[in-house]
């Protein structure tokens, strides 16, 4: 077995696989099949890129329009409406437009009116999403898949790799990481979670052998106004960040599963452990009182 490790970039983050194969050119050829899918995933569902399939969405969304959609997208949408549901509307794949608000280049807070005004233009339920159709029931909504998309690679690319005859290795995409199998010896694969506040420091370490680990916090961007930290996970009733929880990381089955239950307890401020809790997943957290 020889070990090969590859760094790229894609989605706007730091991207790597590590991976055992039995030749080298083995392990190329699967990097090279991973990182192809996961462009071809940023090409369907970025937002930076006016030719992508979400670009197409949001203008039929723009003018309160309907579409029909394939079936991958379609699994993305009933994921997302299965969040918003258990999360009681606030994981919501409308909320993206609020960052027109939330400047955090900028050490300013935004005008509760501008605020108010795209609220009106957030909620899922504005949606009716009758598989394959989706229609937008207010003009000028938007979708975004941010949330969801990189978890849901870090799965796909995953099993490709299982496909091709991996069976030791992880994708780590931006800190959402799953992991193909553990190390040839038995042994798991150790994981630093990142502090959210000190970029070289570190929380906790997780064993995985199995499984996949995602994060959500006020990492990178945030601002911090009056000695008041402002992060970029909004809750989509007020508009606001989150305040209570400065990061939580979960362990689940899924990335995707991981991610969003992590982003459903930030939301969840001061009752995101009990709600992690009674889904019985695995997880740290970090109220930001506690952070130093």
């Amino acid at each position: 077995m020889q070990y090969y490790r590859h760094a790229f970039n894609a989605m706007g983050t730091p991207c790597e696989i590590q991976l055992y194969a039995q030749t080298m050119a083995h392990a190329k050829q699967v990097v090279a099949t991973v990182i192809a899918e996961v462009q071809l995933l940023e090409a369907l569902y970025s937002r930076y890129r006016s030719d992508s399939l979400l670009s197409k969405i949001n203008q039929i969304a723009a003018e309160g329009g309907c579409i029909r959609v394939d079936t991958e997208t379609a699994g993305l949408l009933n994921y997302a409406a299965t969040c918003y549901t258990q999360s009681a509307g606030l994981f919501d794949i409308t909320s993206g437009i609020l960052r027109r608000a939330w400047q955090f280049n900028q050490d300013t807070l935004p005008d509760q009116q501008q605020i108010a005004a795209l609220l009106e233009k957030v909620g899922w339920h504005h949606c009716r999403w009758d598989d394959p159709e989706l229609e937008f029931l207010v003009p000028g909504m938007e979708l975004d898949f941010g949330g969801i998309v990189k978890e849901y690679a870090a799965d796909r690319v995953a099993a490709l790799c299982w496909a091709q005859g991996v069976r030791h290795g992880l994708i780590n995409l931006g800190g959402d990481i799953k992991v193909i199998g553990a190390q040839p010896d038995g042994s798991p694969w150790r994981i630093a979670i990142r502090h959210p506040h000190r970029p070289d420091g570190i929380l906790q370490t997780v064993l995985l052998q199995q499984g996949a680990l995602a994060s959500s916090g006020d990492y990178e961007r945030c601002i911090t106004v009056a000695g008041v930290r402002y992060g970029h996970v909004l809750n989509p009733k007020t508009g606001w960040p989150v305040q209570h929880l400065a990061a939580v990381s979960v362990v689940a089955d899924f990335c995707v599963v991981a991610g969003s239950a992590a982003t459903i307890a930030m939301l969840n401020g001061q009752l995101g452990a009990e709600w992690l809790s009674d889904l019985g997943l695995a997880h740290c957290w970090v109220d930001v009182t506690l952070i130093s």
